[in-house]
C-alpha cells in the first residue's frame, strides 16, 4: 500500500489530484480556508504541535482556569454564588487582557460566553452541577458533527491534518488516505464519547467535586492525547 507524499504542495486552494477530479471552489475551497485558520501546525520533526493545537499557554489557561476556580472555590466554601462570580471574573480578565493587547478575541469571547451561560444555568436552577451542563451539549454536538463528516467522506481530521501535511483535500481520492483520516476522526469521537460516559453519571448523581475534577482531567490533556494518537494513526508512510 502506497500513501501520498506529505511534501505535495496543496497551495491555498484545492488542486486537482492525479485523476483531475478535485477542482478549486465550492466546498473543497471552503474546507481549505477553514483548515488554514485552524491552530494545527506541523513541527520540523514532522510531529503535530500539540501546544499550538490547544491554543498555546494562554489558550489552555482560558479553557482551564474558569472551571478550576469554580471547582476550588465551591469545594472550599460550598457557596454557589461566590463560585460562579469567581469563574466569570476569571473569564472576564482574559477578555480584558486580549482587548488591552489587541490580540484576537475569538477564543476569549467564546470562553466568557460559555462560562456566563453555564453560570446562568447553575444559578437559575440552584444546582452547582448545572455549571457543567453546557459542556455536555457542546460535546454531543461535536460527536454528531464528526460522525456526519465521516459519513459524507469529509472527515474533520482529514481537513485539518491534510492542510498541515500539505495534502490539501487530494487525500479524499486516495482510498488508504481517506480510510486513515476516517480512523483518526473516530479516535476523537471516542474521546468525546468517553467524556460523556464518565461525566454524565457524576452529573446525574450530583457529585460536583468528582465531576469538576473529571472535566479538568478529560479536558485539554485527554484532547491533546487523542489528537496526538490520531496524528500518528493517519500518518503517511513517508511521514514515518
Amino acid at each position: 500500500m502506497t500513501h501520498s507524499s506529505p511534501g505535495d504542495d496543496a497551495g491555498n486552494k484545492a488542486a486537482p489530484d492525479a485523476a483531475g477530479t478535485e477542482q478549486p471552489g465550492g466546498f473543497a475551497e471552503l474546507a481549505q480556508e477553514m483548515a488554514a485558520k485552524s491552530s494545527l501546525v506541523r513541527k520540523e520533526n514532522g510531529h503535530i504541535d500539540l501546544l499550538a493545537a490547544a491554543g498555546g499557554i494562554r489558550g489552555i489557561a482560558e479553557s482551564v482556569l474558569p472551571g478550576l476556580v469554580f471547582l476550588v472555590v465551591f469545594t472550599m466554601t460550598r457557596d454557589l454564588a461566590v463560585s460562579l462570580v469567581g469563574s466569570v471574573a476569571v473569564a472576564a480578565v482574559f477578555l480584558v487582557a486580549r482587548l488591552a493587547q489587541h490580540t484576537p478575541l475569538t477564543q476569549a469571547l467564546a470562553g466568557i460566553a460559555g462560562v456566563a451561560l453555564s453560570a446562568f444555568l447553575a444559578m437559575k436552577t440552584g444546582k452547582a452541577e448545572n455549571f457543567y451542563a453546557v459542556g455536555f451539549y457542546t460535546n454531543a454536538a461535536y460527536i454528531v458533527a464528526m460522525v456526519v463528516s465521516i459519513a459524507v467522506r469529509w472527515p474533520v481530521l482529514g481537513l485539518l491534518f491534510g492542510y498541515a501535511r500539505n495534502e490539501g483535500v487530494r487525500w479524499r481520492h486516495k482510498t488508504e488516505r481517506l480510510r486513515a483520516y476516517r480512523a483518526a476522526t473516530w479516535i476523537l469521537v471516542g474521546v468525546m464519547a468517553a467524556r460523556l460516559a464518565v461525566q454524565l453519571p457524576l452529573y446525574f448523581a450530583g457529585n460536583v467535586d468528582a465531576l469538576g475534577a473529571m472535566r479538568l482531567i478529560m479536558g485539554v490533556p485527554l484532547y491533546a492525547f487523542g489528537l496526538w494518537v490520531a496524528w500518528l494513526v493517519s500518518r503517511p508512510v513517508k511521514d514515518s
